[in-house]
């Protein structure tokens, strides 16, 4: 029922900056492993839901903001695979959904506003006794059992440094617990200040090959200019790979600026991981275009 057969194809990008520095990147592409639950989310929900089938329990309840990519692929599957879902949304409640929240209630997902001091205490909150048996999966999917299916998403292709955008941990998590002792990984925070991802990782690897890089987040978690709206349209244009605004374009212009920089060695290979998160694209030129900015896809 939850077993993976989606496309998620390696491509090779060549630029003279690659060859100048005999660096060679890969691209794992889970943008295209599926067009609703694409990317990391469909291997951080697998066994979750595979769980909540085993148990009985026909309800999922999750959280996010109103871009959440972990929303809109919870509420996909959730449709699915027949489970209910319920998702409690960060912030006051809208009087017209944006392109991803109402793409969460087209699939049949509950939504519930709660302003921001009460969602920063949600944790503490009994959600079972307010929405009734459900299992609840945490922001962004982190979670054991989603340290486990990311587990699963590296490709058997040969590299020395796996890149991947971080948000709460756990797909950086999963993927160091499947890497070679000759292999290191790098996550590429999207969040400003998120030293607690440090304590995440521990919490889930007892190992040392990997590092956060925490200099190109650009303001913070959703927060984009004017540089990083050029750099994705260019990247779509040399490449013809389409990046999201808030995971995966801060992590390819950190790797571009890390090779000019001499960060890697010359004759490695690089894996970068897309992990999708499309979706938000609509939402993100809704808000830019008040500065008369757009992202060109």
């Amino acid at each position: 029922m939850f077993s993976h057969a989606f496309n998620s194809p390696i491509s090779e990008l060549n630029s003279p900056l690659l060859s100048a520095k005999k660096i060679k990147l890969l691209v794992q592409r889970e943008e295209l492993n599926h067009s609703h639950c694409m990317g990391n989310k469909w291997w951080k929900l697998k066994y979750n839901l595979l769980e909540a089938q085993n148990n009985g329990v026909n309800t999922i309840l999750t959280f996010g903001g109103a871009f959440s990519n972990h929303i809109v692929a919870t509420a996909y599957a959730c449709r699915y695979f027949g489970f209910k879902s319920i998702g409690i949304i960060r912030g006051e409640s809208m009087k017209k959904l944006n392109s991803s929240l109402q793409n969460a209630t087209d699939n049949g997902m509950k939504l519930h506003f709660i302003d921001r001091e009460s969602y920063r205490e949600k944790d503490q909150i009994d959600w079972k006794s307010k929405f009734g048996e459900c299992v609840v999966i945490p922001e962004g999917g982190t979670n054991e059992l989603a340290v486990r299916g990311c587990q699963e998403m590296i490709k058997d292709v040969s590299f020395d440094t796996v890149c991947v955008s971080v948000g709460t941990g756990g797909t950086l998590s999963g993927i160091v617990r499947s890497l070679k002792s000759n292999q290191n990984a790098i996550g590429f925070s999207s969040l400003k200040g998120a030293d607690f991802l440090n304590t995440t990782l521990h919490k889930y690897v007892h190992s040392s090959n990997w590092s956060i890089n925490m200099n190109y987040h650009f303001g913070g978690y959703a927060k984009i200019n004017e540089e990083l709206i050029h750099f994705m349209n260019n990247f779509k244009f040399k490449y013809g790979i389409t990046l999201d605004p808030i995971y995966t374009s801060k992590m390819f212009y950190g790797i571009f600026d890390l090779i000019r920089s001499d960060y890697f060695s010359s004759n490695c290979t690089i894996l970068a991981v897309h992990t999708g998160g499309l979706q938000g694209i609509e939402g993100m030129n809704q808000k830019l275009k008040t500065k008369g900015w757009k992202i060109n896809y």
